[in-house]
């Protein structure tokens, strides 16, 4: 079970940091990633993060601007995001895969509920 938190209202220009903790004792086994839906779009990557930490993946649209990171031993990954903007604004879901999804062109195989980021111009 993935448990995402975190979001909130912000002014553009501001920063957010989304948590989202997992149950479980295989917590280090798994790929950890975001997605995030705006209204009326398709649900879309935002960032991904090996097993051990050591490497991360992000769309242009964020790279430079959201970091994400991981604590295995608090079986917590880590969203933080600075310099929003109005385009942001979407519920932004946590996700875990055993594989690195996004190296094959698939998506995680377990979600955990969403958490609402609105981005105030």
């Amino acid at each position: 079970q993935l448990q995402a938190s975190g979001g909130g209202l912000v002014q553009a220009g501001g920063s957010l940091r989304l948590s989202c903790e997992a149950s479980g004792r295989t917590f280090r086994s798994y790929v950890m990633g975001w997605f995030r839906q705006a209204p009326g779009k398709e649900r879309e990557f935002v960032a991904a993060i090996t097993r051990s930490g050591g490497s991360t993946d992000f769309p242009d649209s964020v790279e430079g601007r959201f970091t994400i990171s991981r604590s295995n031993a608090n079986n917590t990954v880590y969203l933080q995001m600075n310099s929003l903007k109005p385009e942001d604004t979407a519920v932004y879901y946590c996700a875990a895969d055993p594989l690195a999804w996004y190296n094959i062109g698939s998506y995680p195989s377990y979600w955990g509920q969403g958490t609402q980021v609105t981005v105030s111009s």
